[in-house]
């Protein structure tokens, strides 16, 4: 492997994977222990692939605390599809359910729902470009749940604790899974694509409560029914994402859990605020109270020294800083795998910039 060739990935997604989970699936890519073949060729029926998803729901239990009251499904159709699938379960036809919009993907969440029934828009901070998360929000005690989008890729938003709600919790992490801690008891069902933080794209975790599953709609299209699939593996998995995932997830293990990452992801966004808060040349997007800690957002005095700034960046090895081409600026997506010389890195670039073109 070309290792002195890898860049320093900031990308959005699919993001960056540990360079350790990338040499030991290119060792095993030809031959996957005893099988005579790659991962890619085995049965998902087989015994070799069944032990690999079973290893994957095994560390997943242990680094959340899951007791067996939860069901852990590898789904496919991205966190999107989850947009449908969620209110199609969960939304009573003649109901409704609570929706959080704080972004791109929390609106578009709520216009699937809205497709299906009585979905409501309970809080927005779309009167400020979403540059805030709402610390108040209208309930409703008749709601089916309450869904908000934990961490919003595009603007650089996170909430710094779930919400407070009198009804079960629906929420899609895709963009923070597993990088701090979750309280698990609030939750009916969480969701998240895997290429953020645990895996490559193509498969969807979805964690899903016994006693919430049990409250899902009558007669459902077998595929798009979550009961389908707590059941059974009813389909082809996605096998060789699931087993990138495992993968993944022992790392995550031996960085000392989901609190051990968590630490590792403060001190890579305190330096890179820091950077941005050091100086008037570079300008956060967001309410200091709102950042997150895995996307990070800023401006620079003109787009033409954003261009710049991109296009010069990328010379020195620090790929991926454009902003999502719906709000443009710079964004720097720091995920689990992140590592921290490369914000290092970054910051160091940062003060360089400026101090040619400030």
């Amino acid at each position: 492997m070309a290792i002195s060739q890898r860049l320093h990935n900031f990308s959005a997604g699919p993001g960056t994977l540990p360079l350790e989970v990338i040499s030991a699936v290119k060792e095993e890519l030809p031959l996957y222990q005893e099988t005579g073949a790659s991962v890619m060729e085995i049965s998902h029926r087989s015994a070799a692939y069944i032990a690999i998803e079973a290893s994957a729901r095994a560390a997943l239990r242990r680094l959340l605390g899951l007791g067996e009251g939860w069901h852990i499904l590898f789904l496919q159709g991205g966190a999107s599809m989850q947009f449908h699938q969620v209110p199609l379960n969960f939304l009573p036809r003649a109901g409704s359910a609570d929706y959080l919009i704080t972004g791109t993907w929390a609106r578009k969440a709520f216009a699937e729902a809205k497709r299906l029934g009585g979905a409501r828009a309970a809080a927005s901070s779309a009167d400020e470009a979403f540059a805030y998360i709402p610390q108040r929000y209208d309930p409703s005690l008749s709601a089916a749940y309450l869904h908000f989008t934990s961490n919003n890729t595009v603007y650089g938003t996170q909430y710094s604790a779930a919400p407070d709600a009198p009804v079960p919790l629906v929420c899609d992490a895709s963009s923070d899974f597993l990088s701090r801690p979750i309280e698990m008891h609030r939750y009916g069902l969480i969701y998240a694509g895997a290429q953020k933080n645990i895996g490559p794209a193509g498969v969807t975790v979805v964690l899903v409560r016994d006693d919430f599953l049990r409250r899902r709609n009558d007669a459902l299209p077998t595929m798009l029914d979550y009961g389908t699939h707590a059941a059974k593996c009813f389909n082809t998995p996605p096998v060789y994402a699931v087993y990138v995932v495992d993968k993944v997830l022992q790392w995550l293990e031996r960085q000392g859990g989901v609190a051990g990452i968590q630490a590792v992801n403060a001190k890579k966004a305190v330096l890179l605020y820091d950077a941005i808060d050091a100086t008037d040349f570079y300008r956060g997007t967001v309410r200091p109270e709102a950042r997150s800690q895995m996307n990070v957002t800023f401006r620079l005095p003109s787009t033409a020294l954003e261009a710049r700034f991109v296009e010069e960046a990328a010379e020195e090895g620090l790929a991926a800083l454009k902003g999502h081409r719906s709000v443009g600026g710079i964004r720097a997506s720091i995920y689990n795998a992140c590592p921290l010389p490369a914000v290092e890195a970054l910051v160091s670039f940062m003060r360089a910039f400026e101090k040619h073109h400030g």
